[in-house]
């Protein structure tokens, strides 16, 4: 019996079936099955076979848990998004100072104007937002420039495009462009079809309310126990 197992393993092994494979059709412990193939040699086209063999068993494996993390968050997010519900006008302010916390042109000794530099657009479009909403801002106060590498010139008009639907503005409002120069690299997102540069808002003689907002955020500190 163990005789024609063995001699049924080598025949397997000859044919490039695997280790796991032929486990499958002849069950003995694999260190019996790792001595009797020991001096079984593989052909080249055995061996591709077999490592075919392994890297589509991996890419199965990579996509299963792909899935699955997908899946997961999904779930995550729904749950998430259900959680925060409709937001009130006080609670839109108060995520509109913490925004222009992180994001915007900080209040200086000589004064400064409200700037606000985005690439994300639905960060973009809450910011415009809490501009007409809470701080009533018109439009003819709102001014745009866009920050792009040299890399996208040839998108400039899809780019332009871009900016005027997230915002509601007009294309003619996104004239003003800066090019930056700095050297690309693979790990930074400033290339692709998905790439739409910064979009920076301007508000006009927003100084007074540049120091507002500044006494806005310090409110917030003193608020929550930070101060």
């Amino acid at each position: 019996m163990k005789l024609t197992s063995k001699e049924k393993a080598i025949k397997l092994r000859r044919r490039g079936y695997s280790y796991s494979e032929i486990l499958k059709e002849i069950p003995v412990a694999k260190s019996t099955l790792s001595i009797w193939l020991k001096s079984v040699g593989l052909s080249r086209e055995q061996k591709q076979r077999l490592t075919d063999k392994k890297l589509a068993g991996m890419k199965k494996g990579w996509e299963a848990r792909r899935r699955n993390r997908i899946e997961i968050t999904g779930k995550i997010k729904e749950e998430a998004r259900a959680q925060i519900g409709r937001l009130s006008k006080r609670e839109l302010w108060l995520f509109g100072i913490a925004l222009y916390g992180a994001e915007g042109n900080k209040e200086k000794e000589r004064g400064s104007l409200v700037i606000f530099g985005n690439s994300d657009r639905f960060l973009i479009k809450i910011f415009l937002k809490w501009l007409q909403d809470i701080c009533y801002l018109p439009k003819n106060d709102i001014h745009f420039l866009i920050f792009l590498h040299e890399t996208a010139k040839d998108r400039l008009p899809e780019i332009k495009k871009y900016w005027s639907e997230v915002t509601g503005f007009t294309i003619d409002h996104f004239q003003k462009v800066t090019w930056k120069r700095n050297r690309i690299t693979s790990y930074r997102k400033n290339r692709g079809d998905n790439y739409f540069g910064l979009l920076r808002i301007i508000v006009k003689r927003s100084t007074n309310l540049n120091r507002k907002i500044q006494g806005w955020a310090e409110g917030v500190y003193n608020n929550c126990g930070v101060v």
